[in-house]
């Protein structure tokens, strides 16, 4: 089974990408591997900027990332809805990039959009390896679906963390590039505010948060439905005591 793309986000807004797991995108691109972001919708429903305007911001992002490639499904913003028709949608797009890996949404969250991206999303990944699910394209599934559960209070423990120190500040410039939405406030998509500390010092402390779990400066957590292999005990790592 080829894969075109090593790991594909698909998120619903431009910018979630950035915001929930965009340090862990860089890393994986710095690597040289194969990574792309899938935007649900272009943000049209948001209270700031535009759609064009949104969609010039997410290309600089993908540039200071490094993706492969960035595209936006055309799905309708604050009317997400995993229906059919949606499903088809998402599923050619699978079946064209052929991730190995998918991140998507947690599966809750306050915005709607997120909660129904994440069930969209695990059930395209399913429905793309069904040969008579027509959404054209030749059937592919990917081999992991991993969700991005930065900035969620009712996910106590990750299932890991990554660690982005080296690209925590190409984290910060990718978010930046969304000036519309960013520049000025304290609270963004599933980022709760700290008082009347800028956004992207409330990012920065919680990366770093997530960070102080493996014992590094800054890490982004993600969790995942199976268990995960470890090859070797005494290859384990981040300290007991």
């Amino acid at each position: 089974m080829s894969h075109e793309l090593d790991v594909l986000a698909v998120m619903a807004h431009p910018d979630d990408a950035e915001l929930l797991c965009g340090g862990a995108l860089i890393k994986s691109a710095d690597a040289g591997k194969r990574v792309g972001v899938l935007d649900l919708t272009r943000g049209e429903a948001g209270s700031s900027g535009s759609a064009e305007l949104r969609a010039r911001e997410a290309d600089a992002a993908a540039r200071v990332m490094g993706l492969e490639v960035r595209r936006t499904a055309g799905l309708p913003d604050s009317r997400l809805e995993n229906d059919h028709e949606a499903r088809r949608v998402v599923v050619a797009q699978l079946r064209e990039l052929r991730p190995r890996v998918v991140v998507t949404h947690w599966k809750a969250g306050r915005h709607r959009d997120h909660r129904i991206a994440s069930e969209l999303v695990r059930d395209a990944c399913f429905l793309a390896g069904l040969k008579r699910f027509d959404a054209g394209g030749a059937p592919y599934r990917p081999v992991k679906v991993v969700y991005a559960t930065a900035f969620r209070e009712d996910v106590v423990v990750p299932g890991f963390v990554v660690d982005i120190t080296r690209q925590m500040e190409r984290k910060l410039e990718a978010l930046a590039c969304y000036a519309s939405q960013f520049k000025g406030v304290i609270q963004a998509g599933e980022v709760y505010p700290g008082g009347d500390r800028p956004l992207f010092d409330h990012v920065r402390a919680q990366m770093a948060h997530y960070g102080s779990r493996i014992r590094v400066a800054y890490g982004e957590p993600f969790a995942v439905d199976e268990a995960l292999e470890v090859g070797d005990l005494a290859d384990l790592g981040v300290a007991t005591f």
